[in-house]
């Protein structure tokens, strides 16, 4: 799959635009949304799980990438270049992918209907981190499963 994404050519306005939709399920952005809804009376229950759920899943990532050590496609494939810079030096799980699910799980349990875009927004997180070649596909797989399950354990446990 990267290798075949290597060998494609794409205008260049879907490299920008994939390397802008990659930061929404950076630090910043899934943090950002959380403490948004914390602070916002009708939603602070949200908020609050938004925030339980990226740092279970921050922590899941973290324990698995340095347990796993799996290198990234830009390692491992020196003839692919990465059209992102990553984060660390470990692919297995996508923090991005996996952050993105966490913070949007609870909303979507919650409110599905308005949960629909987050969850577009969440599904293209995963799939840039693919294009961008900084992740394989099963990188970004278990980051959304992972990310899914942290939602449902905040969800469940604070409501």
């Amino acid at each position: 799959m990267i290798s075949a994404l290597a060998r494609r050519e794409a205008p260049r306005w879907v490299d920008r635009f994939l390397r802008l939709v990659t930061h929404a399920g950076g630090a910043t952005a899934t943090t950002g949304l959380a403490l948004l809804l914390l602070l916002l009376p009708d939603t602070r229950h949200l908020g609050l799980q938004a925030l339980v759920a990226n740092c279970l899943s921050h922590l899941a990532v973290q324990l698995l990438k340095r347990t796993v050590v799996r290198a990234r496609p830009s390692v491992l494939l020196p003839h692919i270049a990465a059209l992102a810079e990553p984060p660390d030096h470990f692919s297995f799980p996508s923090g991005h992918a996996c952050a993105a699910a966490a913070v949007v799980t609870p909303i979507l349990l919650t409110a599905p209907t308005a949960a629909v875009p987050l969850v577009c927004i969440a599904l293209m997180v995963g799939a840039s981190r693919v294009y961008l070649r900084v992740h394989y596909v099963t990188d970004v797989v278990v980051g959304q499963m992972l990310g899914t399950v942290a939602g449902i354990v905040a969800h469940v446990s604070l409501a």
